[in-house]
């Protein structure tokens, strides 16, 4: 259960007495989730979620997050949107921790990926490249390039307990990552983490995109390749070209992305894929004992990194 930080009773009450939003009738856990507690709060107008932001989110990050939010709604961009208290500010503190109340969004993650998701997530993708593009802040991706190698080092003489021989595979890996990285990509805000549980659909339709704590300011066909790899994979490990055609040929009806953008493609997959498997690898390692959320296996993106090994082009995503 993704509750870190318990709130009491008395602290809600005195918490929303700052807002305009009614009287609470319940305060729900939410289970789903890794990063913040998150709250299901109910209250005599309403549903709304109340999260308290933990250590994982740096604190001055937050104004860039929230305002990102604000910008893509007022856009038309599907998304939670900060409620601001009687004083006009949205960010706070509760239980010690820094806090906000959001807008709930309806509608569900799709538990089984279908294409329809697919080819849906890709035009919802590209409109939230567009919205983004004037938003006047920036922020650094702290979980790039650079900064893969560092996070390798901290479980690298552990890595054999995941699998024999995974240390040398990484530590290879990088080294052709990181003298082949593209530097000359279209660059934007990019959502960076729009995984399954990040998008919710009412019934046929895409309903909304959540969850922008990882947002930054990347290569928009990064955020692409992020996606690929997180829609595009059947639950045996078989890649989908189905499902990337779909996404891929969406996204370019709303944004058409260069010819450089689609070459680079392959090794930009490789890369986010290399991004999940270290900080699943990191977060496996050193999950500490009774902690209320399950590490997820660091395997599943290092079968995928293979795949995107063996691949020669963009038409083994379905693209010419």
């Amino acid at each position: 259960m993704a509750v870190y930080t318990e709130v009491s009773d008395e602290e809600v009450d005195a918490f929303l007495a700052q807002y305009d939003l009614g009287a609470v009738v319940s305060l729900k856990g939410i289970a789903e989730g890794v990063e913040n507690s998150n709250y299901l709060l109910q209250t005599d107008r309403g549903s709304f979620i109340l999260t308290l932001y933990e250590k994982r989110v740096a604190e001055g990050d937050l104004p860039f997050f929230l305002g990102l939010m604000e910008h893509l709604a007022e856009r038309g961009v599907a998304c939670p949107t900060p409620i601001a208290g009687r004083d006009g500010k949205a960010l706070r503190r509760l239980s010690g921790r820094p806090a906000a109340i959001i807008s709930f969004l309806e509608g569900l993650w799709p538990r089984r990926i279908q294409n329809r998701h697919c080819a849906e997530l890709g035009g919802a993708l590209a409109r939230f490249h567009l919205a983004g593009a004037d938003f006047p802040m920036t922020r650094r991706n702290n979980l790039s390039v650079p900064d893969w190698r560092p996070l390798f080092l901290k479980s690298a003489g552990r890595a054999h307990e995941v699998q024999p021989g995974l240390a040398q595979l990484l530590d290879e890996e990088l080294d052709h990552l990181e003298a082949r990285w593209p530097k000359d990509l279209p660059i934007g805000l990019i959502h960076a983490d729009l995984f399954p549980d990040n998008v919710f659909f009412k019934g046929e339709h895409l309903s909304g995109l959540i969850d922008f704590y990882f947002a930054c300011t990347d290569a928009l066909a990064y955020d692409l390749a992020i996606c690929m790899n997180a829609w595009c994979f059947e639950p045996d490990g078989q890649f989908n070209v189905t499902k990337a055609r779909l996404l891929l040929s969406n996204y370019r009806k709303v944004r058409p992305f260069s010819d450089a953008e689609l070459e680079a493609l392959p090794l930009l997959a490789r890369g986010c894929a290399m991004r999940f498997l270290l900080t699943r690898l990191y977060d496996w390692l050193h999950h500490p004992p009774g902690a209320f959320v399950k590490p997820k296996d660091p395997l599943e993106y290092l079968r995928r990194l293979r795949f995107h090994q063996q691949v020669d082009g963009p038409g083994a995503y379905g693209l010419d």
